[in-house]
């Protein structure tokens, strides 16, 4: 397994690494939008409405921005998870532990597939 590990790792930074961009960049700054602009009135408040979230999730473009903002977190997450429980003296366990975190992201990964495509 630890084999496999070592093999995936190249793909699993690369997926953490995006994970880390959309969180720090976009992420933000919806958070922003929403927090902020939206109840001062800088942006109008059906900016958000359904009507307008229905026609992003109906586009392709926006379903793969949508699968983005879903899958990639969930694999940042999963990395960070593992290098916690390693700082914490895990090292021996990591066989166990790495495979069952990266099976959850690949798990919510597809589970956020067939969410976009029954869009």
């Amino acid at each position: 397994m630890k084999h496999l590990l070592l093999k995936l790792e190249p793909l699993i930074w690369l997926l953490f690494g995006q994970g880390i961009l959309l969180g720090t960049v976009l992420l933000t700054g919806w958070v922003l939008v929403v927090g902020l602009a939206i109840p001062l009135g800088i942006v109008p408040a059906d900016a958000l409405s359904y009507e307008r979230a229905q026609m992003l999730g109906s586009h392709i473009i926006g379903r793969v921005i949508l699968l983005g903002l879903i899958v990639l977190p969930l694999w940042k997450g999963a990395h960070h998870m593992r290098h916690i429980f390693l700082d914490f003296g895990g090292a021996k366990r990591d066989v166990l532990v790495a495979p069952l975190l990266y099976l959850l992201a690949a798990s919510g990964s597809v589970l956020a597939v067939v969410a976009i495509v029954r869009i």
